[in-house]
């Protein structure tokens, strides 16, 4: 599947998110110069072809909730946990990384 530079340019941002932190949607648009893009990098992350060498498990909305995941919400959270990440209800309770 041929990226397009869009999707290039998010997973590269996602790539930078360290294990056991996570970042919001936003923060990965306004990163790549797009601060309006917020769902096309929702959109983008769901089309991920290898979702764990660009973890887009790391990224969540800005209130901190879950979001989506293109393997489902659950598996997010277990990779999430996994990683150290605290979720409480739907919630995470971790470090949020700034670009």
């Amino acid at each position: 599947m041929a990226l397009t530079e869009f999707q290039q340019l998010v997973y590269e941002k996602t790539q930078e998110i360290p294990r056991g932190m996570v970042s919001t949607y936003k923060e990965i648009a306004a990163a790549i110069g797009r601060p309006k893009a917020v769902r096309a990098v929702g959109s983008a992350l769901n089309k991920n072809p290898t979702p764990i060498a660009v973890p887009c498990h790391r990224v969540v909305r800005s209130d901190l909730s879950l979001g989506g995941f293109s393997k489902g919400v659950e598996m997010k959270k277990r990779l999430l946990e996994s990683e150290g990440v605290i979720i409480v209800g739907n919630r995470v309770k971790a470090r949020v990384y700034r670009f």
